[in-house]
Order: structure tokens, then C-alpha cells, then sequence
């Protein structure tokens, strides 16, 4: 119950959040090349709005439905999973497939251009999109330099992916380092257990005529 109730809450935070920043982002600048980057670090850190239709860095420009049926396969494929093949106890594996599920929602949210934009010119140079058209891309908006050169853009659901999976491969790569739990055979007569047994010496045990005799649970 409480895992189900920290993936919710994770997924849901995280897909709330990146849909409300990308309406804000794009609200307040704008498309892209329509306003100047607004720096938050002059030269390192700052917001610019860019429409990506393809994978991450850009990757298979134009194949939006592709990555738009590969992010549903991907979603099924990561809760089948989580809900049956996952480890039961661990919260933190829950909260790394809630930022994921949410990451990818909320970038499945724009291919599917259920946020409502349309081409207009110059948002892009060189695209095939008409004016007016509608918008199958992936809203980003973060700007990170890394010295001369741009890192390419990308939004809080690309985050939530890459913070998730760094997190899911942690805690399984924790789970196979565990020992496996040692199954306690327990003796018939429910005195000790043969695994103890093993570990330690046989009790002495003296008798009223001086004698000794081993007492073991057979």
C-alpha cells in the first residue's frame, strides 16, 4: 500500500509540475527565436524555449509518432514491471518509477501535441511545418553552457527520467548485493533449528547416574 501510494504521489507530482512549467515558460517568452535567452547565470544557466521532435539531443528529428508510440510501449513495459516482477519493500525504487512514469507522461503529453500550439514562423529554420499547423514536439526550455558550447535544451520531465533511472539502477544494483535471506528449518520437536544447530556444540547434558549424554533434536 505504501509503495502504491509513493509511486502515485511522485508520478504525479512530477507530471503536474513539468506540464505547469512548460505552459509557464512558453507563456511568458514565447516560441522559439521569439524573445532572447533570459539568463538566470549570464552565460551559464538560463531559460529559452525550443520545440524538439525527436529523441533526447535532438536525435531523429521528425519521427515524433515513432518516439510518441515508443514512450507508450516504454510506459507499459515499466509498470508491468514495477507491479509485478519489482522488489515489494523498497520506497525508493517506488519514487524512481514514479519520476519516471511522470517523465515520460509528460513528455508523451506534448508528442501528442495535446498542449494546443501551432507552428508559426521563425520557430524553427529549415522546418516542413506549415503556419498555423499543429505542434508535435516536445516543449524545453532549460539552458545549460557548458563552457562555449550549448547543452542540448530540455525540460523537468527529461530530469525526472534521468534522476529516476540513476536511482532505480541504485537501489537494484543494493538489492543484488543482499545476501539471501537464510530459510530457518525448524526441528519437529520446535526446540532449535537445524541451521543453529550447525553453529553451535551439542548441549551435555548430566543424568542422575552420572552419566553424559548428547541431546539433539533429531
Amino acid at each position: 500500500m505504501r509503495r502504491s501510494v509513493v509511486f502515485l504521489a511522485s508520478s504525479s507530482v512530477v507530471l503536474i509540475f513539468d506540464l505547469w512549467t512548460k505552459w509557464y515558460v512558453f507563456r511568458w517568452l514565447g516560441g522559439p527565436r521569439e524573445n532572447p535567452v533570459f539568463w538566470i547565470w549570464e552565460g551559464l544557466f538560463g531559460f529559452q524555449t525550443t520545440l524538439n521532435e525527436g529523441a533526447v539531443f535532438g536525435i531523429g528529428q521528425g519521427w515524433t509518432f515513432v518516439f510518441a508510440l515508443a514512450g507508450v510501449i516504454a510506459l507499459g513495459g515499466f509498470l508491468c514491471w514495477f507491479f509485478f516482477f519489482a522488489p515489494k519493500e523498497d520506497l525508493w525504487l517506488a519514487l524512481a518509477m514514479g519520476a519516471m512514469i511522470g517523465g515520460i507522461l509528460g513528455n508523451l503529453y506534448d508528442r501528442l501535441g495535446l498542449h494546443g500550439l501551432r507552428w508559426k514562423y521563425p520557430w524553427i529554420l529549415g522546418t516542413d511545418n506549415l503556419p498555423g499547423e499543429p505542434v508535435y514536439a516536445v516543449r524545453d526550455f532549460i539552458l545549460v553552457m557548458i563552457g562555449p558550447y550549448p547543452w542540448p535544451n530540455f525540460n523537468l520531465a527529461d530530469s525526472a527520467l534521468v534522476c529516476g533511472v540513476g536511482l532505480m539502477v541504485w537501489r537494484l544494483w543494493l538489492w543484488e548485493r543482499q545476501p539471501p535471506a537464510q530459510e530457518a528449518e525448524v526441528c519437529p520437536s520446535g526446540q532449535v533449528d537445524r541451521a543453529a544447530r550447525r553453529e553451535r556444540p551439542s548441549r551435555l547434558v548430566t543424568s542422575g547416574s552420572d552419566q553424559q549424554r548428547r541431546v539433539e533434536c533429531s
